[in-house]
């Protein structure tokens, strides 16, 4: 299996990770991963199909919100807070004290 391609914290765009948090679909899996060191894809799914659940990830990755990493079988999901904090100074902090 390829590895996935995750831009550098330098790359990350404001239009592309602000993009990335308006689905609520994405929005819900970066607030999961805000409480959690870590998570698979199984663990993040909420019963949707994996075709729909790999196009979520794969937006969040290209934005840079999340990486993601392949251990085995599975698909373990960190998000990059320090590298969004480092080039976007409490955006995710103000976007996930929303309800």
């Amino acid at each position: 299996m390829r590895p996935y391609k995750h831009p550098a914290a330098s790359e990350l765009v404001l239009e592309r990770v602000l993009y990335a948090l308006s689905d609520s679909i994405r929005l819900d899996i970066v607030r999961h991963l805000a409480r959690v060191d870590s998570a698979t894809c199984g663990e993040l799914d909420g019963g949707r199909p994996k075709s729909t659940v790999s196009h979520h990830f794969k937006v969040l990755r290209e934005a840079g919100l999340v990486f993601t990493e392949t251990t085995g079988t599975s698909h373990i999901n960190i998000l990059r807070r320090a590298e969004v904090d480092g080039r976007f100074p409490g955006l995710l902090a103000a976007i996930l004290a929303q309800h």
